[in-house]
């Protein structure tokens, strides 16, 4: 069976068409700048040089029309016709509580995916505009909806439940969610695998790393804790986002800068993190090369960002009375060499020591401390796409044969 994964965000289009069978990627690529000019696609099918299409695409409906044509062009193709495409799996951020694992997607899912929408304004509207323009242009086909939180929602209440009036949470749902939670359920189980744990019986760390940023604890395969919170703005410092503030500080900037609420909540988003701290970038490449070069600003960002992945790391053992693997994966966990050697570093505690040639690999499965450590900790590069097929694939089952004619 080929499945074809969408990631839909605010302007871009992420995708993979997956073999089932045997897990490889037939094709994969990216819409970006949708509904802005320059737009284009960057298209690489399997043993073929990738392909760049400029071509302008005023929304997503345009884009997903745009990947299956491509997907079926002679030229750079992978399949004969859209009726190779047996199944879609869609990445959707937010499912509130009402989700607590994978679902198929129904017009009452899509109302409820509808009604958590003030929890991810950025990302569940264009998650859904990719569902409506697949349910389109693929009348029929088998959809799943994999959500960002579900991973989760394991979390008992003293994790999730923030100090506020209870009736925020009654009435508007307000609590801790998380997410990355694809990746992190993913990692979890090939930590386990390769340091040679039983799931069943394991306390994991798992640090998700990368321009957006999380950290969880995995206690006997259930999240039990994570650093993102109601949204992907809570937690650690990361390439835009301030992460974890005093909260009075946005009412502070608002009447010192004369700015409103949204105003303060885009400068958090869009313009804090190591690129406001740096005044550079949000690239952790190029705030180590100018830190090596003096940048002091730079090297206080990449240092704060380390540090506060210590201090969850501690957290997250505290809380789990212990840890037997800890995880580094996304795209710096898996190529930031530096920065996991500054972390590590820091947890000699733990009995942790690393194994400096091992580390200087990037973006491979490898065990990164030595073999005489207390704590096994490993690079694990993370494959949401495998997740989302996978996920696809169990709660699809017998609909491959019987499509549906519903359309949303």
């Amino acid at each position: 069976m080929d499945v074809l994964v969408i990631n839909c965000g605010s302007s871009s289009l992420k995708y993979q068409l997956i073999n089932s069978e045997t897990e490889s990627v037939l094709a994969a690529g990216a819409c970006e700048r949708i509904g802005i000019s320059g737009g284009f696609l960057k298209h690489k099918a399997s043993e073929r040089d990738e392909v760049i299409i400029d071509v302008s695409m005023p929304d997503h409906e345009a884009a997903i029309k745009l990947v299956l044509k491509t997907l079926t062009d002679k030229e750079n193709g992978v399949i004969a016709s859209l009726k190779s495409i047996h199944a879609v799996g869609h990445r959707v951020v937010h499912g509130g509580e009402k989700f607590t694992s994978s679902v198929l997607i129904t017009k009452e899912v899509i109302e409820e995916i509808e009604s958590c929408n003030d929890l991810a304004p950025l990302h569940n509207p264009a998650n859904l505009i990719g569902i409506k323009a697949c349910a389109k242009a693929l009348p029929g086909r088998p959809m799943v909806a994999v959500f960002d939180t579900a991973f989760h929602q394991t979390m008992p209440p003293e994790a999730y439940l923030y100090g506020l009036p209870h009736r925020y949470y009654v009435d508007y749902k307000i609590r801790r969610y998380g997410f990355h939670g694809t990746s992190h359920s993913y990692v979890s189980k090939k930590l386990c695998e390769a340091a040679g744990l039983s799931l069943d019986d394991s306390k994991l760390i798992v640090c998700h790393l990368g321009n957006g940023s999380s950290i969880s604890a995995v206690l006997n395969g259930n999240s039990i804790d994570t650093s993102m919170g109601l949204t992907p703005l809570a937690g650690l410092i990361m390439g835009t986002r301030s992460g974890d503030i005093d909260p009075a500080i946005i009412e502070y900037i608002a009447r010192k800068e004369g700015k409103t609420l949204e105003e303060v909540l885009s400068v958090l988003n869009k313009e804090s993190g190591v690129l406001g701290m740096s005044e550079l970038s949000s690239d952790f490449r190029d705030l180590e090369e100018a830190a090596e070069n003096g940048n002091e600003l730079a090297e206080q960002a990449v240092d704060a960002f380390c540090y506060q992945v210590v201090k969850y790391i501690g957290a997250y053992t505290a809380a789990m009375g212990g840890v037997d693997a800890i995880a580094f994966t996304a795209g710096l966990g898996e190529n930031g060499c530096r920065v996991r050697q500054k972390i590590i570093q820091r947890l000699h505690y733990l009995g942790i020591e690393l194994d400096d040639l091992a580390n200087q690999f990037r973006g491979i499965p490898m065990r990164i401390s030595t073999e005489s450590s207390a704590v096994a900790v490993f690079v694990i590069p993370t494959n949401e796409e495998l997740a989302i097929m996978r996920e696809t694939v169990a709660i699809v089952g017998d609909h491959i044969e019987k499509p549906r004619t519903e359309s949303f």
